[in-house]
This record gives structure tokens, sequence and C-alpha cells, in this order.
């Protein structure tokens, strides 16, 4: 259900679906109560309610703020390893100019095949979820062919042949996290816990009563609308590969891998 929200609506429609419909809901259904039971709209029970939302919005506060923060630097660590990943990539393309034409030919061809590989075909299955490993195994085993292949015979050779082997070793850590956080989510228990409470804060302001029925609604939609962007915040940074604030896949067609993609970047 959130791949499939995620991908199938655009920002400003997932602030309508996740922010806009359930603030309506909220305030229509505060409106049907206080009808229901007039006795709310005089404000009888305010205290009550500010006691109650006192208690529940600071608990509810405490865990949204921790679940936001730690996806965030999830997305930060995402975009760092992909970052890293393209830059090693790179490197590599640099350092093997130093490598005889052949070896250096077949090595390049090899991390085109790489590039394209992550780009074309694991890209768009991150963007669903799914952690596939073999997509680009045999191209990255590839490279290790060649390298094993190749006896460097100068002492320049000798050293750019050493960091290419790094680098190419950092790139199988930094492909292994990118494909484990493509498939990671919050636990259930978590989002139970994010999304119940929402609901719990929300049929707590619903008892709030006001003989002016536009301080009603006006504090009533203000409070959905806070939780249902925090809610939205959680949603979209929970899938860092998934909707239109997802990390995207242009690291691989920067700087020196820019090569493998044409003038027009294709």
């Amino acid at each position: 259900m959130q791949l499939w929200l995620l991908n199938s609506f655009s920002t400003p429609a997932l602030v309508l679906l996740v922010v806009g419909v359930p603030t309506l809901l909220t305030v229509a259904g505060a409106l049907l109560l206080h009808r229901r039971y007039p006795a709310l709209s005089t404000g009888k029970y305010n205290n009550v309610v500010e006691v109650l939302l006192g208690m529940f919005g600071a608990i509810y506060g405490i865990i949204l703020a921790f679940v936001i923060v730690t996806l965030w630097t999830q997305l930060e660590t995402t975009q760092s390893v992909v970052a890293t990943e393209a830059t090693d990539l790179a490197q590599m393309v640099r350092d093997v100019r130093s490598f005889p034409a052949e070896q250096r030919d077949g090595i390049t061809k090899d991390i085109d095949a790489y590039v394209h590989g992550v780009v074309n075909v694991q890209w768009p299955l991150m963007r669903e979820g799914r952690a596939d490993y073999t997509a680009t195994a045999a191209k990255l085993d590839r490279i290790y062919t060649d390298l094993q292949a190749y006896e460097p015979r100068t002492s320049t050779q000798r050293a750019f042949y050493e960091q290419t082997l790094d680098r190419l070793n950092d790139v199988v850590a930094q492909r292994r996290a990118r494909l484990e956080q493509s498939s990671e989510q919050l636990p259930l228990l978590i989002r139970a816990l994010v999304f119940g409470g929402a609901l719990v804060v929300l049929a707590v302001i619903c008892l709030f009563g006001n003989r002016r029925k536009s301080v009603q609604i006006l504090f009533v939609a203000s409070v959905s609308v806070l939780i249902g962007f925090s809610l939205l915040l959680v949603l979209v940074l929970d899938r860092p590969f998934s909707g239109d604030l997802s990390v995207g896949p242009e690291p691989y067609k920067a700087g020196a891998l820019a090569v493998y993609w044409g003038a027009a970047g294709g």
C-alpha cells in the first residue's frame, strides 16, 4: 500500500490524500459528534480534553519526533551511500587509464555494463522495495575477473591497480548497503504506534468544544493538518527510493561516469 501510494501519486496528490482527506474527515466527525452530544459544544469537558491532549500529545510528539529524525538520518545515509558508490566507480574509471589499452578497455566496458545495470535494472526494482542482488552480480564479477587477470608491470601501474581494487571493494560494500536500505522499513510495531497514536490524538481533539463553530473548526483542523504532514513525512522518508522525493540515480550519470550515457545523458 505504502509503495503503491508513493509510486502512483505525485507529492501534491499525496498531500491531499494524507493531509487533506483526514483533516476533512476529522472536522466532519467533530461536528457530527457535537451535534449528537450538544453538551460538548459548551466546552463543558474542555478541562478533561486539555489533560488528555497534553498527556497523549506529549508522548505521541516524542515518539513521532524520534521516528522522523531517525528516518531523516536514514535518508541522508542512503544519499551518502549512493554518492560514495558512484564516486568509487568514477575514480576507478580514472585509475584504469594507467593500464594497458587492452585491460583498460575491458574494465571500462565492464564498469559501463555495471552502471547501466544499476540505473536501468536495479533502480526500478528498488523503487518497488525489491533488493535484487542478482541484477548486477555478474557484471561486478566480470570487473573482478578482469582485474585478477591483469598483472601490473610498473610501480605506477601497481599503485593505480591497488587503488582500483580498493575502490572496487568499496563499491561492493556500498552496493550491499544500498540494496539493504531499499527493502528496509519501519517495524510493524512502530508503524502501528505512529498511525494508531495519530488516531487517538485526533479522537481527543474532536471532544474539544467552543460555542463558536469557527474556533472549534480552526482548532481541530490545525491539529489535524499538523499530524497529517507529520505522517506524510513518515510515509515519504520510510522509503528512500520511492516517490517524488526519493534518492535518484543521478550520481551514476555525472562526472567521469557521464561518458557512459552519451552527450544527451541517455
